[in-house]
Protein backbone atom coordinates (compact mmCIF):
# COMPACT_ATOMS: atom_id res chain seq x y z
CA UNK A 1 0.00 0.00 0.00
CA UNK A 2 1.15 3.50 -0.76
CA UNK A 3 -0.38 6.96 -0.77
CA UNK A 4 0.36 10.60 -1.42
CA UNK A 5 -1.58 13.79 -0.82
CA UNK A 6 -5.04 13.93 0.70
CA UNK A 7 -7.58 11.17 1.13
CA UNK A 8 -11.29 11.98 0.70
CA UNK A 9 -11.87 12.75 4.38
CA UNK A 10 -8.84 15.06 4.60
CA UNK A 11 -9.80 16.85 1.38
CA UNK A 12 -13.36 17.43 2.64
CA UNK A 13 -12.01 18.75 5.96
CA UNK A 14 -9.82 21.17 4.01
CA UNK A 15 -12.91 22.47 2.18
CA UNK A 16 -12.45 20.78 -1.20
CA UNK A 17 -15.38 19.45 -3.20
CA UNK A 18 -14.03 16.17 -4.52
CA UNK A 19 -14.70 13.17 -6.63
CA UNK A 20 -12.76 9.96 -6.55
CA UNK A 21 -12.24 7.01 -8.82
CA UNK A 22 -10.82 3.59 -8.11
CA UNK A 23 -9.73 1.24 -10.86
CA UNK A 24 -8.47 -2.31 -10.82
CA UNK A 25 -5.76 -3.30 -13.24
CA UNK A 26 -2.65 -5.46 -13.36
CA UNK A 27 0.88 -4.71 -12.21
CA UNK A 28 2.40 -5.84 -15.50
CA UNK A 29 1.32 -7.05 -18.91
CA UNK A 30 -1.44 -9.62 -18.35
CA UNK A 31 0.30 -12.26 -20.46
CA UNK A 32 3.52 -11.87 -18.48
CA UNK A 33 4.07 -14.41 -15.68
CA UNK A 34 3.45 -13.03 -12.21
CA UNK A 35 0.95 -10.32 -13.13
CA UNK A 36 -1.11 -9.45 -10.05
CA UNK A 37 -4.06 -7.16 -9.36
CA UNK A 38 -3.59 -3.52 -8.36
CA UNK A 39 -6.16 -0.95 -7.24
CA UNK A 40 -5.43 2.70 -7.92
CA UNK A 41 -7.59 5.43 -6.37
CA UNK A 42 -7.38 9.11 -7.25
CA UNK A 43 -8.92 11.96 -5.24
CA UNK A 44 -9.63 14.93 -7.49
CA UNK A 45 -10.94 18.46 -7.02
CA UNK A 46 -14.39 18.32 -8.61
CA UNK A 47 -14.46 21.60 -10.57
CA UNK A 48 -10.84 21.88 -11.72
CA UNK A 49 -9.87 18.22 -12.06
CA UNK A 50 -6.70 18.89 -10.07
CA UNK A 51 -5.18 15.85 -8.41
CA UNK A 52 -5.43 16.11 -4.60
CA UNK A 53 -4.28 12.64 -3.56
CA UNK A 54 -3.85 9.02 -4.52
CA UNK A 55 -3.74 5.60 -2.94
CA UNK A 56 -2.53 2.34 -4.46
CA UNK A 57 -2.93 -1.20 -3.15
CA UNK A 58 -1.07 -4.00 -4.90
CA UNK A 59 1.56 -6.65 -4.44
CA UNK A 60 4.27 -4.86 -6.40
CA UNK A 61 4.99 -1.49 -7.93
CA UNK A 62 2.70 0.56 -5.66
CA UNK A 63 5.48 2.67 -4.15
CA UNK A 64 7.07 3.55 -7.49
CA UNK A 65 3.74 4.51 -9.01
CA UNK A 66 2.91 6.69 -6.00
CA UNK A 67 6.29 8.39 -6.47
CA UNK A 68 5.13 9.46 -9.92
CA UNK A 69 1.77 10.55 -8.54
CA UNK A 70 3.56 12.62 -5.88
CA UNK A 71 5.40 14.51 -8.65
CA UNK A 72 2.11 15.06 -10.49
CA UNK A 73 0.55 16.32 -7.25
CA UNK A 74 3.49 18.63 -6.51
CA UNK A 75 3.17 20.14 -9.97
CA UNK A 76 -0.57 20.77 -9.59
CA UNK A 77 -1.51 18.58 -12.55
CA UNK A 78 -5.08 17.91 -13.51
CA UNK A 79 -6.25 14.43 -14.37
CA UNK A 80 -6.79 15.66 -17.93
CA UNK A 81 -3.11 16.63 -18.14
CA UNK A 82 -2.14 13.27 -16.63
CA UNK A 83 -3.87 11.40 -19.47
CA UNK A 84 -1.24 12.77 -21.87
CA UNK A 85 1.73 11.38 -19.97
CA UNK A 86 3.90 8.83 -21.72
CA UNK A 87 4.68 6.35 -18.94
CA UNK A 88 7.02 3.46 -19.62
CA UNK A 89 5.81 0.21 -21.11
CA UNK A 90 7.88 -2.79 -20.13
CA UNK A 91 5.93 -6.08 -19.93
CA UNK A 92 7.76 -7.36 -16.82
CA UNK A 93 6.98 -4.13 -14.92
CA UNK A 94 4.01 -2.35 -16.50
CA UNK A 95 1.14 -3.04 -18.91
CA UNK A 96 0.65 -0.96 -22.06
CA UNK A 97 -1.76 1.29 -20.16
CA UNK A 98 -0.26 1.91 -16.73
CA UNK A 99 -2.75 1.75 -13.83
CA UNK A 100 -2.09 5.45 -13.15
CA UNK A 101 -3.11 6.35 -16.72
CA UNK A 102 -6.23 4.19 -16.53
CA UNK A 103 -7.28 5.92 -13.31
CA UNK A 104 -6.48 9.38 -14.71
CA UNK A 105 -8.58 8.72 -17.82
CA UNK A 106 -11.53 7.53 -15.75
CA UNK A 107 -11.23 10.55 -13.42
CA UNK A 108 -10.99 12.97 -16.37
CA UNK A 109 -14.18 11.47 -17.81
CA UNK A 110 -15.94 11.98 -14.45
CA UNK A 111 -14.77 15.61 -14.21
CA UNK A 112 -15.99 16.28 -17.76
CA UNK A 113 -19.34 14.61 -17.07
CA UNK A 114 -19.75 16.62 -13.85
CA UNK A 115 -18.97 19.88 -15.68
CA UNK A 116 -21.70 19.17 -18.24
CA UNK A 117 -24.17 18.38 -15.46
CA UNK A 118 -23.44 21.75 -13.81
CA UNK A 119 -24.25 23.73 -16.98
Amino acid sequence: MARTGLNEREAAAAGFATLSVAVESTTRAGYHPGATRMTTKLVVERRSGRLLGAQIVGEEGAAKRVDGLAVMLWNGMTVEEMTGLDLAYAPPFAPVWDPVLIAARKAAERVERDMHNLD
